[in-house]
């Protein structure tokens, strides 16, 4: 630009980045010697920024400005701030004689005007997911940037190859964020039948100060420690299989099935526990399916087995697009001892001293079932005895005395003595009164 007899070389707009240097360019093409040197910052009111007189004074009225070493009248800003954005002025005041040396010099004023504008990087990259099964939803975010970043996706396979994903099913949305901006970009893909994937990346990219961001989803599938291909009836393919008790459970390893138990793996006869299941580090999100013997699976990370009256070993799947693993989950339990407790009057306090073990339920109700047959038993035997002997033993009834009524005995002619029991002058009077005389 050519401002008078004095060349101002400066540019319209100016692009710095938020804590790196800015320089605002004003020189003057020829050089000439400098009687004054001004920088202003425009805003509601011109704030002066730097003076220099040549004879004096050196100034920098902001802290972090300085003269440039480039050409002594161009402006540098260290480190730069977003607050540093907005119009300037640059004054330069030379002396200029117009070639003749026998006239006195003259002071000749020149003025330019450029922008300053403060870039910022994204500050801030996230991504989250959904998943189900095949099928993933994914959700990059870029924050704090100024312009707006860029988004795009890749995935790289298991040997190294980095391709793009196409932009067939993305959804792309640009919030403010007082100066700055949040950009957020999703998309939805299906893994294909046995694709392997490494890892898929987000790559934000902001172009104008040369800044690109990966935040990588690595594809991890299930894993367990000492495992054997084995063949499940229900599974139509062979599969990982081992069990908690080979699993050492101080290996930090991404991808272990770990595997707990609420209150623990040995518990009391007839109570509960929680079986529950996790894998840090798995993605795709892995399903888990528990099962025991031959019964339906219960889909879930948690199992609740309800009043456990016996040993059992539980089974849990656990299974993404990349693979599948089954753990054993032996359950076990343990007989409370009942004889560790002093009589009620011993102030409540456990006796460990005593080591005599007590009866636990099962052997109680059984001893009192059994007595309870015992009684039955000898009572039906008692009745039926009574019975077929047609005596009564139980609370016996006072007989009453045989008698005979002398009228209801018919008379009978015999040879043999009457008994003595009855009368025979009885028997004769009776006999005379009912028989007519002849």
């Amino acid at each position: 630009t050519l401002i008078g007899t004095v060349d101002l070389k400066y540019d319209d707009v100016s692009y710095a980045t938020v804590h790196q240097s800015a320089f605002l360019r004003c020189g003057m093409m020829p050089v000439q010697p400098i009687k004054e040197l001004w920088w202003f910052k425009i805003g509601a009111s011109e704030e002066r920024v730097y003076y220099y007189d040549p004879t004096s004074v050196d100034a920098a009225l902001m802290k972090r400005a300085r003269r440039s070493s480039r050409d002594n009248t161009s402006l540098e800003i260290h480190p730069t701030q977003l607050s540093d954005e907005g119009e300037y002025k640059c004054r330069i005041v030379v002396w200029d004689n117009t070639g003749n040396s026998t006239e006195p010099s003259v002071p000749i004023s020149k003025e330019a005007r450029m922008m300053l504008k403060v870039n910022v990087p994204p500050e801030k990259v996230e991504i989250t997911h959904l998943t189900s099964g095949r099928n993933l939803s994914l959700r990059c975010k870029s924050e704090g940037a100024k312009p707006p970043a860029n988004i795009r996706w890749t995935k790289t396979s298991p040997d190294g190859v980095e391709t793009e994903i196409p932009d067939l099913s993305k959804t792309r949305e640009i919030e403010p964020a007082g100066e700055l901006y949040d950009t957020a970009e999703q998309i939805f893909y299906q893994l294909e039948e046995n694709e392997m994937i490494a890892k898929i990346s987000c790559v934000v990219r902001h172009h104008n100060t040369n800044t690109t961001i990966y935040k990588n989803i690595t594809f991890v599938s299930p894993a367990i420690q000492n495992a054997l291909k084995v063949t499940i009836q229900r599974f139509a393919e062979p599969v990982l299989y081992s069990s908690i008790e080979n699993q050492d459970g101080q290996d930090n390893k991404a991808g272990l099935v770990k595997i707990s138990a609420d209150p623990g793996f040995k518990v009391p006869y007839n109570t509960s526990v929680t079986l529950k299941a996790a894998a840090p580090g798995v993605f795709p999100e892995p399903r888990y399916l528990w099962w025991v013997g031959d019964q339906t699976g219960i889909a879930g990370r948690e199992l609740r087995i309800d009043n456990l009256e016996e040993d059992k070993s539980y089974y849990v799947l656990a299974e993404n697009p990349l693979g599948r693993v089954v753990l054993e989950v032996p359950v076990h339990i343990t007989t409370p001892d009942y004889s560790r407790w002093n009589d009620s009057s011993k102030d409540g306090d456990v006796n460990e001293g005593n080591t005599t073990e007590g009866l636990d339920t099962g052997a109680i109700i059984g001893i009192v079932i059994g007595a309870l047959i015992a009684v039955f038993f000898i009572g039906f035997a008692v009745w039926y005895w009574t019975i077929r002997d047609g005596t009564q033993v139980f609370s016996p009834k006072k007989e009453k005395p045989h008698t005979i009524d002398e009228e209801t005995v018919p008379f009978r002619s015999t040879e043999k003595p009457l008994l003595r029991t009855i009368s025979t002058q009885t028997l004769e009077g009776r006999r005379s009164r009912r028989e007519p005389s002849i």
